[in-house]
């Protein structure tokens, strides 16, 4: 298969990744990395029907072995990628498990992301660009997540994360904390391997209140589904920050097809830069999170 350039993109058979896939795959061959088969082949044939190219790889993200299987698989097809989008994320409200015994929300948003890029990262070409879908849910200070009775990052550990173990005095609504706090560890995160790459390009992007998603699918709180799916997106303070998946994509795209060599930003949903949490910004904090990952991702 014959391409200048391939593009690895994890969850992308629904909402925003979805979105993204088909407006990577104008610019490139699309690694489509999920775990149904069906809904990846359906999207791997809408591609293949407008004349670009698509291959499928069936993963679940949560699952650590399987993340290394996958990336072992896509670098045998020795495509050149110079992109990874690591969308692949769930809003649970009920405390779920993944075949490691983790926190299924905190294993599918921080650690599967982290484990497939560890993976991935050194076959990647020099000046590839790896973007992480963030989310401003971290910040305990951000405006409409303060106003919805949300408190940010509820972050101990390493170790009690993957117990699904909190800071006390967190938000009332279920998953919310679990969610704030894989999406805290994930941007710190990006910022320490920005800082510690000389080669590959981190960077994160906050989508925005985006209808048409559907964060962990039925397993989301239907009304915090409906919450952040529609109501967000038209009232304001919060329709501010309000997006569609096709905006997302093209914002998310920019930022993975970029050859200026920016790393260590977090962008909003607009492309401009951002700031995230007090803490997500701390370097110490920053560290810590990777290394704490390193070692609890040694052990599987």
């Amino acid at each position: 298969m014959e391409t200048t350039k391939a593009y690895v993109i994890t969850g992308p058979t629904s909402g925003i990744g979805y979105a993204t896939a088909l407006e990577l795959a104008k610019y490139g061959t699309v690694i489509l990395v999920g775990r149904n088969r069906d809904k990846l082949d359906q999207v791997q044939k809408t591609i293949e029907e407008r004349g670009q190219k698509a291959l499928s790889v069936v993963c679940d993200i949560s699952d650590i072995k399987k993340v290394r299987s996958a990336a072992e698989q896509i670098v045998a097809l020795k495509l050149p990628i110079t992109g990874m989008l690591n969308n692949a994320g769930i809003m649970s409200s009920k405390a779920a498990k993944n075949v490691q015994g983790w926190d299924m929300t905190f294993a599918t948003n921080h650690l599967g992301a982290f484990a497939f890029t560890e993976a991935l990262s050194p076959h990647l070409p020099d000046g590839a660009n790896v973007v992480f879908i963030a989310s401003a849910i971290e910040d305990p200070e951000r405006k409409p997540a303060k106003i919805m009775g949300m408190r940010g990052g509820r972050y101990i550990s390493i170790e009690a994360s993957t117990r699904g173990e909190w800071k006390e005095g967190g938000s009332k609504m279920a998953g919310i904390d679990a969610y704030a706090t894989s999406k805290q560890c994930i941007l710190a995160a990006t910022m320490a391997l920005a800082r510690e790459s000389k080669r590959l390009h981190f960077n994160a992007v906050e989508p925005g209140i985006t209808r048409g998603t559907s964060l962990g699918g039925e397993s989301t709180n239907s009304v915090v589904r409906f919450i952040f799916g529609h109501l967000m997106a038209i009232i304001p303070p919060f329709s501010h920050y309000s997006s569609t998946p096709e905006k997302s994509a093209r914002v998310i795209a920019r930022v993975l097809m970029d050859e200026t060599g920016q790393t260590g930003i977090y962008f909003d949903e607009k492309g401009n830069p951002m700031q995230g949490s007090e803490l997500s910004r701390d370097p110490k904090f920053q560290d810590r999170v990777v290394a704490e990952t390193r070692g609890l991702l040694q052990k599987v």
